[in-house]
């Protein structure tokens, strides 16, 4: 039987490579919205942030997911992600 390939992505912060499911989606929707795509599939502009407290305290130093999505990145959206990665 074949082996599955496991999808990677690219993690904006770090700019490492992960597979998918060590990583959070965040999307910036066609409305403009910013949410927090838990499923991978929210139509949008996407991006992945590894799932780690670290990263997501220089993400918020040096606001990298807002450059990458062209947008403001409310504070609800990151207080949902610190929430998710404690979980």
């Amino acid at each position: 039987m074949k082996e599955r390939k496991i999808p990677l992505r690219t993690c904006v912060v770090t700019k490492e490579k992960y597979p998918k499911m060590e990583l959070l989606r965040i999307v910036r929707t066609p409305e403009g919205l910013v949410k927090v795509d838990q499923t991978g599939k929210m139509n949008g502009k996407g991006a992945y942030i590894k799932k780690d407290i670290s990263v997501l305290e220089k993400e918020i130093k040096n606001k990298i997911l807002a450059k990458h999505l062209e947008c403001d990145i409310p504070n609800s959206i990151y207080d949902e992600i610190r929430n998710i990665i404690n979980n």
